[in-house]
């Protein structure tokens, strides 16, 4: 994993909870770690890792803060811990 997308995991893990991370970014960086995305109906996204799924709504810009709570726990369900992946 490459140092931009490290940096955007500890972001998803920061306390306080961060407003200003871009979906795209949180996009690239879950496909870094295996992940599988694709498009539902609406703007959703289903995200699959490491056997657990979740959809999420598709942000145009930075993901909302609630979102970056569900993706957090999710990657937490899905045993990726930001420690692993030193900056």
């Amino acid at each position: 994993m490459n140092h931009r997308h490290r940096k955007i995991l500890h972001a998803l893990f920061a306390h306080p909870i961060s407003g200003n991370i871009n979906f795209k970014n949180v996009e690239h960086m879950l496909v870094e770690l295996g992940a599988e995305i694709d498009n539902r109906s609406g703007a959703r996204i289903g995200i699959k890792l490491n056997g657990h799924t979740i959809a999420v709504h598709h942000a145009h810009k930075s993901l909302p803060i609630d979102e970056v709570v569900q993706v957090r726990k999710f990657l937490e369900t899905c045993g990726i811990d930001p420690a692993d992946y030193p900056l």
